[in-house]
């Protein structure tokens, strides 16, 4: 496996999750290992390289250049890695001056030449994204001074990457460093090999401090440098320039392969979403877009959308066929009402206000012939929770529901308050919440959001948590409207404000009302086409595992010597 290999399996692996950035590392990985380029038997190899710098060091030290120091090992045997027999592993500090730059205070810098920030440098590629002059910037603090060949290393964590050559003097803040050749290298070949895997994991052990870790100048000197032939350090730039400008034209081509299908995916949505659509054009979108699920949806982002679609399908008619046989909702609203007589004459629920018809202006769409639209409050009762006294919570006895407890559409016990047998007892029956019960979020970041009760416990029912009992209603469609029209409102009223819903609110809230009978058709088919979505998104997940574990497979053969695959 080589590099073109790899990269001949790349569209299998792109939509991996980080497959550009694992790329380039790779790239990197390989261009320090010597598998990028072949060796060249004519190369001056590194050992006589490393002769000339020991004599040009010797020369500054008696010049009074550089002050001498205890000598590091110019050969390192204990080696993270096996390199090519021209090839030596080495000290950073044998081959380079460490924090070359002199220190210059704010006052003395040159108002016109290049102050460099670690903002100005991306990340992962080292590119310089912005060139600024010490005059367009305020600067007050200390800076060092870089010259034209200085690699410069931001040792900060987490910028263990913003490496890039000087192509010009300068200036710069202290966490970028002048790392500065003793004799001329390939200072490219230099920069790369610093944002090498090993060497940003090394960095990263070694790292020093609580708030933001750095490399310490002591570990720095001493850490280890693969150094190639000088020739072959300037083949190896040349070729990784080749392989990062491929793994741009992959990342341009992945990024408009996104936009295209999230356009795609975007307006296919926003066709069913549209109000009042032409029926045969809507059949003709809906048709589309149920033959281009995999396509259409290949985020979880997407399959989030994708559910809203259909939730709004229910509630709006246009996910089932409307059956004439089946009773008109305007003789359930009847029924309804007889109902709500029949519970007021036997005192299990109080007379209610009379609420206003809906009126047309109210009405955000169309409904189907035998649909109505009528206030919330007509069809269901809502219950209010208690406020219990925070001293009556304890951890044993009756749980008490409040809205941290409503997780994922079910209400969860694992963090729920209770209160005594004696203190539960004493409760009406209003606050006491059936198993299978509908509870609605009434206030806080979640409002609108609801859940059920599938515990198969008898609950208490904590203020700002309300219950909603449907009367002769699909307890699911009015899940699916509150996760529709209710939770929509909700963000366009209320904005960035903390959101409150109040029982006139609720009560108020218009509702298109369906047949009984079509209202457990949705249900059905809604139920349907979540478990589809529940399907794509594990087959998302399964994906990515496949393309992530493909490209480690690939990685991890790519940088395995030979002998040791044919051991394996």
């Amino acid at each position: 496996m080589n590099a073109d290999q790899l990269l001949a399996h790349y569209e299998q692996i792109a939509d991996a999750p980080d497959a550009i950035a694992r790329l380039r590392r790779f790239i990197l990985d390989l261009a320090v290992r010597g598998k990028l380029v072949e060796q060249a038997p004519a190369d001056e190899p590194a050992s006589e390289l490393l002769k000339r710098i020991a004599a040009e060091k010797a020369r500054l030290v008696k010049a009074g250049k550089i002050k001498k120091k205890a000598a590091l090992d110019p050969m390192m045997a204990d080696a993270p890695h096996e390199l090519p027999e021209n090839w030596g592993w080495v000290s950073l500090g044998t081959v380079f001056l460490y924090d070359a730059g002199a220190k210059r205070e704010p006052k003395s810098l040159d108002p016109s030449q290049w102050l460099l920030e670690l903002e100005d440098i991306e990340k992962e590629t080292g590119r310089l994204l912005n060139r600024m002059s010490v005059a367009d910037r305020e600067s007050k603090s200390t800076k060092s001074q870089f010259q034209i060949g200085d690699i410069l290393y931001g040792k900060l964590r987490p910028y263990l990457t913003k490496v890039l050559v000087a192509d010009e003097p300068g200036y710069s803040t202290t966490e970028i460093v002048a790392i500065r050749p003793i004799v001329p290298l390939c200072s490219e070949y230099c920069a790369l090999a610093l944002r090498r895997p090993d060497f940003v994991e090394y960095v990263t052990r070694l790292g020093q401090g609580t708030k933001m870790p750095r490399l310490r100048t002591e570990d720095a000197v001493v850490s280890p440098f693969p150094l190639p032939p000088l020739a072959e350090q300037h083949r190896i730039t040349a070729k990784v320039d080749e392989l990062m400008a491929l793994c741009d034209r992959l990342e341009a081509a992945r990024v408009q392969r996104e936009a295209t299908r999230d356009r795609l995916a975007a307006a296919s949505l926003a066709r069913l979403n549209a109000p009042d659509p032409d029926p045969e054009t809507f059949q003709n979108h809906a048709a589309f877009a149920l033959d281009n699920l995999a396509p259409l949806t290949t985020r979880p982002d997407q399959i989030k959308a994708l559910r809203q679609t259909i939730l709004n399908l229910a509630v709006h008619g246009k996910l089932v066929e409307q059956d004439p046989a089946d009773e008109p909702a305007s003789a359930l609203l009847k029924r309804i009402a007889g109902e709500k007589a029949e519970r007021v004459a036997a005192g299990l629920i109080r007379v209610q206000k009379p609420l206003e018809p809906v009126e047309s202006n109210e009405r955000e769409f169309g409904l189907p012939g035998n649909w109505v639209c009528v206030r919330l409050g007509e069809v269901v009762k809502l219950w209010n929770g208690l406020a219990f006294k925070s001293a009556d919570f304890g951890n044993e006895g009756i749980p008490v529901v409040r809205i941290g407890d409503l997780q994922d559409g079910a209400v969860s016990l694992s963090n729920a308050a209770r209160v005594p047998q004696k203190i539960a007892l004493q409760a009406s029956e209003e606050i006491w919440i059936p198993d299978g019960a509908l509870l609605l979020a009434m206030s806080g970041a979640t409002t609108g959001k609801t859940a059920f009760n599938t515990t198969g416990q008898r609950l208490l029912l904590n203020q700002r948590v309300g219950r909603i009992e449907p009367f002769q209603m699909n307890i699911h469609f009015i899940r699916f409207f509150f996760e529709t029209i209710v939770a929509r409102n909700l963000s366009i009223s209320l904005g960035t404000a903390i959101p409150n819903l109040s029982a006139k609110q609720i009560n108020e809230t218009a509702i298109p009302l369906p047949p009984l009978a079509e209202q457990h058709r949705i249900v059905a088919k809604v139920d349907e086409l979540m478990a589809l979505c529940d399907r794509l998104e594990a087959s998302l997940a399964t994906a990515d595992t496949t393309r992530q574990r493909l490209l480690e497979a690939l990685l991890h053969e790519a940088l395995t010597p030979g002998e040791d695959q044919e051991a394996a």
